[in-house]
């Protein structure tokens, strides 16, 4: 049950919000029993953000949220992939955006929890 939910200052038409969901759903299978199958995105693009007190250069917080946890090494390789997706599709540099995971064993779905 991942969610990634992505802020950027960058406008994000239609077909960048779809590459975006697409290589999305090809990194999440990064870290250990996720899939694109459970997976739900948010995209939010033209938020007001400044980063070091400056909104001049394209900026991104990434929140990645899932049920259960995941090894450090596997944030570490999704943290690799998703700078490399937001670099490319959105044009934000690796210094100009930050990566957040959660982890939680309180997760519902459906009418009940697992």
């Amino acid at each position: 049950m991942p969610f990634i939910s992505t802020k950027t200052n960058v406008t994000v038409s239609k077909e960048k919000e779809t590459q975006l969901k697409e290589r999305l759903g090809q990194a999440i299978s990064i870290l250990p029993g996720k899939s694109e199958s459970w997976l739900m995105v948010a995209i939010e693009g033209d938020v007001p953000m400044y980063f070091r007190g400056d909104d001049s250069q394209p900026i991104a917080f990434v929140d990645v949220k899932t049920f259960g946890g995941a090894p450090r090494n596997a944030y570490d390789k999704m943290t690799t992939e998703l700078t490399g997706i937001y670099g490319d599709i959105l044009g934000v540099a690796p210094d100009h955006m930050y990566i957040r995971y959660f982890g939680s064993g309180d997760w519902g779905w459906n009418g009940s929890n697992f």
